[in-house]
């Protein structure tokens, strides 16, 4: 389906573009949610006429959103979720929980102004683009952990997903499984008596 869109579409156009795109892509999205409108020459003509006012109200638009990401850029919300040892959580943070937590912080967000391409599942900081106008966006970090004091040491850069700790318990274990494979009992570990040694022992 060919459509006029009403406003900057990423990875398709700038407003007043025409562009051909699915069709379901088009019923289930673009048209709904006002985004564009099938290229007739009927709305080719409306296009025309209303276009003086949509710039005007895409400007005022991209302002308020300007606004809105100078307070919200670079900012930090932590999240407490319950997880395992290795750090993986039980269960997930998804864009809706997202969009509730930046709503609990003053934020007017909807979960589809939400980029994440799957699911957060670990604890650890995670980074995530809000997006407030098709020409605008904010980055904000997701701190996820156990509870607010690990939080905090998550903010000053510690690791506390377990995953490092865990890493070198398998390589002491492995260290240990090899020397036990070289020597059979404890005693093999001790060294024969140098040709020196001996001497001294028989000065001895």
């Amino acid at each position: 389906m060919k459509v006029i869109l009403l406003e900057r579409v990423a990875k398709l156009g700038q407003m007043g573009d025409e562009v051909r795109v699915r069709d379901g892509y088009a019923r289930n999205f673009l048209l709904p949610k006002g985004k564009a409108l099938r290229a007739t020459e009927a709305n080719k003509a409306r296009f025309e006429r209303e276009k003086t006012q949509l710039e005007a109200r895409n400007l005022e638009a991209k302002k308020e959103a300007d606004a809105v990401a100078e307070k919200l850029a670079g900012k930090t919300f932590s999240v407490i979720r319950s997880a395992g040892e290795t750090g993986q959580l039980y269960g997930s943070v998804s864009t809706r929980d997202i969009a509730e937590i930046l709503g609990e912080e003053g934020f007017t967000v909807v979960r589809s102004q939400v980029w994440l391409d799957r699911p957060i599942k670990t604890l650890g900081l995670h980074p995530i683009l809000i997006s407030l106008h098709p020409e605008v966006e904010a980055p904000i970090t997701l701190n996820v952990a156990r509870n607010a004091d690990e939080a905090e040491r998550q903010e000053r850069g510690e690791n506390l997903s377990g995953r490092d700790r865990f890493d070198d318990e398998e390589a002491d274990d492995a260290e240990a499984a090899a020397l036990e494979e070289v020597f059979e009992n404890p005693e093999d570990l001790q060294l024969e008596p140098t040709e020196v040694d001996a001497e001294d022992e028989e000065r001895e």
